[in-house]
């Protein structure tokens, strides 16, 4: 038997096997105006036809200004959850749960996208089509081109925890199966976390309790927004690689009172909230900080980063160092990956497309 192909059951949802797609930020110029369109539908669609068992689609604003470019899609709008139905109606008819990652980019917002830019980078101006950016404090990210976040009132803090609620029920109406929430990679949340970005001295600041606020509220929102049978996840970076930053303890512990707070399982990445750090790159680098948090705090984690061929994601769930994987670049090269690890690892699942069933097994 495999591991990395036993069904996982989270509240009321049942996700065929443990191999899942992380979310991944498309930039894609027909999303202008926030709505998925053929690009979304094509790319989710081919991994969940690919035999992936939960497929997350990318970073998707809470609102305009929550967008890290131009590009992002988002669920501010009903236009936008009902464009997005079209894709998730896809990905269920393949077998494969749906879900988003609701986010705010905060001070890493309103940036150009990787590509189609003319080599600029950090924030677009407000001349040029951007917005103002919004963080816990008047700190910008230290990247090459940002500016300087206007720091958030009690009053925005509560209107974007309302945000985050809003596109919870719309995400809902879309038919979507799991929500996760983006507090990694020196986005919104991750800002008001770590010491780095939030110096804050009121109830949003200081001691670990208080930067750890805003998430909290958020997840109980989305938590009233979804019911008890919908899962949460919330996504992490484990650490800032750097003094004084955050770090595996204090993910650990928070994790626990998100636990508490109404989260099921937790996506354990690393980095993104500050440069000039040392990342040790390589094969399931961030696999270790999984591990530490599901046996630190006793949650349900998922480890993602580097993870490239059947039998590394194999010995990932098998050995128990986390309950799933979740695949980024690899599906983007191989959208079928799930597949081909049933092939290479000699599993027998009866959800291939019919189209594909003639590639099931070795040939003689």
């Amino acid at each position: 038997m495999s591991a990395l192909f036993e069904p996982l059951t989270v509240r009321g949802l049942t996700i065929r096997n443990r191999i899942w797609a992380a979310p991944m930020c498309q930039y894609s110029i027909q999303a202008r105006d926030g709505i998925p369109r053929d690009w979304h539908l094509v790319h989710l669609g081919a991994i969940a036809s690919g035999g992936t068992g939960l497929v997350v689609a990318e970073a998707t604003a809470v609102s305009p200004e929550a967008r890290i470019s131009p590009q992002d899609t988002g669920l501010w709008n009903d236009e936008q959850a009902d464009a997005w139905s079209r894709v998730v109606d896809f990905i269920h008819s393949q077998g494969a749960a749906a879900g988003v990652q609701l986010a705010h980019a905060g001070r890493k917002a309103s940036v150009w996208p990787e590509w189609g830019n003319d080599g600029r980078h950090g924030t677009i101006s407000v001349q040029d089509g951007g917005w103002r950016t919004l963080a816990p404090s008047p700190i910008a990210f230290p990247g090459d081109g940002y500016a300087q976040p206007t720091e958030l009132d009690t009053v925005g803090i509560d209107r974007i925890v309302a945000d985050f609620e809003a596109a919870a029920r719309r995400a809902m109406r879309a038919g979507f199966d799991l929500i996760e929430i983006h507090a990694a990679h020196g986005y919104l949340l991750h800002e008001f976390l770590s010491p780095l970005s939030n110096r804050r001295t009121d109830e949003y600041g200081g001691s670990l309790e208080n930067r750890a606020r805003m998430l909290l509220r958020i997840v109980a929102a989305v938590r009233s927004a979804v019911g008890d049978d919908v899962p949460i996840l919330t996504r992490f970076s484990a650490t800032d690689y750097a003094e004084g930053g955050w770090d595996e303890q204090q993910t650990a512990t928070v994790a626990g009172w998100a636990r508490d707070a109404g989260c099921d399982l937790f996506d354990i990445s690393s980095a993104g909230n500050t440069t000039g750090v040392h990342i040790p790159l390589g094969p399931g680098y961030q696999v270790p900080f999984a591990d530490f948090v599901r046996r630190t705090a006793a949650v349900a984690v998922n480890a993602v980063g580097l993870i490239t061929t059947p039998q590394q994601a194999e010995t990932i769930v098998a050995s128990g160092q986390a309950d799933a994987v979740m695949l980024g670049r690899e599906l983007l090269r191989d959208p079928h990956f799930a597949l081909r690890a049933a092939h290479e690892l000699g599993v027998d699942i009866d959800y291939w497309p019919q189209q594909y069933v003639r590639a099931r097994w070795r040939s003689a």
